[in-house]
């Protein structure tokens, strides 16, 4: 292990989409989704944990959720758990981590990563990051890691690449787009020039300093603006590695669906207590102590909490934020 490599853990989220699971008070990094025993954040450290040594992996969290954080990662040294002055996007949040490593070890080569996605190839995944890690120790490059699109998502950023490497497997990025809509999502997907913005980052921390000198200034400590917007998009040092390892940013109860076990009538149920009667395309998220019954339902998402219950049709998922705002105005934050 090379003592200069670092990681930080973003886990400062609120995963509203994941609501009723995923509460203000306990959000989805630090929730078991896919029911495979370990939280998004409890995979995410151990993903790192393989080849960044210990006491170079921090978490940049917000203040309400760092016991959250020592209770799930009880190996994380204390003072590598950082709570954000406040929550502000990922800009200031990589500043603020940034700067403090800077202090710590001027020659600091960094990941930035979230804390609640899926990785389903830990192996293909460390070998892209020791990749990236290595060009940014040569070079005053950042890297982003792109994942080769598997169909038109209009969920995600996209990334534009120069078709010839600068090395072997690093590609000067052209430009970013945003979430785009299905026609366009097709258009990239067949131009083959297009990759996933896996929301990964590398680079020599010295390096982003000066980027975010010359593109932010002060504004890190005051504007809620995301690193994409702040930094990568003005950047003329971006560089792109195409990567393949199982990834999914877990943003939706869609991609759960898709990541989790079905049965014979593709329903993913996260419950031993449900019983599903022409019941199909479904997924059942539920507390095993409550007998849940459901009839007739196909394409949709049930959430069964303590004291909320949803019903939504999986087509309007990306409501469901919008079914939180009207929660809040009408009933307050009590089930928030």
């Amino acid at each position: 292990m090379n003592k200069h490599q670092y990681v930080v853990i973003m886990a400062g989220g609120i995963g509203t989409r994941f609501w009723p699971k995923s509460r203000t008070n306990f959000p989805k990094q630090f929730l078991d989704i896919l029911n495979i025993g370990k939280t998004l954040i409890q995979s995410t450290f151990d993903r790192f944990s393989s080849f960044i040594p210990l006491e170079n992996i921090y978490v940049v969290t917000s203040g309400e959720y760092v016991n959250i954080v020592k209770k799930q990662l009880p190996e994380l040294p204390l003072q590598n758990i950082l709570a954000e002055p406040s929550r502000k996007n990922t800009a200031p949040c990589i500043a603020y981590i940034s700067f403090k490593l800077n202090k710590l070890d001027p020659n600091a080569l960094l990941i930035v990563a979230p804390a609640d996605h899926l990785i389903s190839d830990n192996i293909a995944f460390k070998k892209v990051c020791l990749e990236a890690l290595s060009f940014t120790q040569k070079h005053n490059a950042i890297i982003t890691l792109g994942i080769k699109p598997t169909y038109p998502n209009t969920g995600y950023g996209y990334i534009q690449y120069e078709q010839q490497p600068v090395s072997d497997n690093v590609f000067k990025v052209k430009t970013f787009t945003e979430k785009p809509n299905l026609e366009l999502a097709k258009t990239f997907l067949a131009s083959g020039e297009f990759l996933w913005n896996a929301g990964i980052f590398v680079w020599q921390v010295k390096n982003i300093i000066t980027a975010f000198e010359k593109h932010l200034q002060i504004y890190p400590f005051s504007a809620s603006v995301s690193i994409d917007v702040g930094i990568m998009e003005k950047a003329d040092n971006v560089y792109v590695i195409p990567s393949s390892f199982g990834w999914s940013d877990l943003g939706t109860w869609n991609s759960a669906y898709e990541n989790l076990q079905k049965d014979i009538h593709a329903n993913a149920v996260s419950s031993h207590n449900a019983m599903l009667i022409d019941t199909t395309n479904s997924i059942v998220h539920a507390k095993d102590n409550k007998l849940i019954v459901i009839q007739g339902l196909t394409d949709y998402i049930v959430v069964d909490t303590d004291d909320v219950l949803l019903i939504c049709r999986k087509d309007k998922e990306q409501e469901i934020k919008e079914y939180v705002g009207d929660v809040k105005r009408h009933k307050g934050e009590k089930y928030l």
